[in-house]
């Protein structure tokens, strides 16, 4: 796929700022660092977008550093992220998450 933008919407931007927040609690400087990461695993979707499996209606990447997923769907040239969620979370909690954004 020849992807040309990536918007991140607003709600995966609030999905990153409480992991960012939950990991600046447990140790000072370590929510950058999530913030960081993440940012850097969704821009690897300009290579990667639609290369993974798709799970609850939406393309799932999972973080390099961080136990967290990166759902998000492809329409023309344009990857949009929809949300940004913890691994360890219930899967229903997961999958109520991802119904409201649809």
């Amino acid at each position: 796929m020849n992807i040309k933008n990536i918007q991140i919407l607003s709600e995966a931007v609030e999905d990153l700022e409480v992991g960012r927040l939950f990991y600046e609690k447990q140790e000072k400087g370590v929510g950058g660092y999530f913030w960081d990461s993440l940012i850097s695993d969704i821009e690897s979707l300009l290579i990667y977008s639609g290369v993974h499996s798709k799970v609850h209606g939406y393309h799932r990447m999972t973080s390099k550093r961080f136990p967290y997923s990166i759902y998000y769907f492809v329409e023309s040239k344009t990857t949009y992220v929809v949300a940004v969620l913890p691994q360890r979370k219930n899967p229903n909690w997961i999958a109520r998450k991802l119904m409201k954004k649809s």
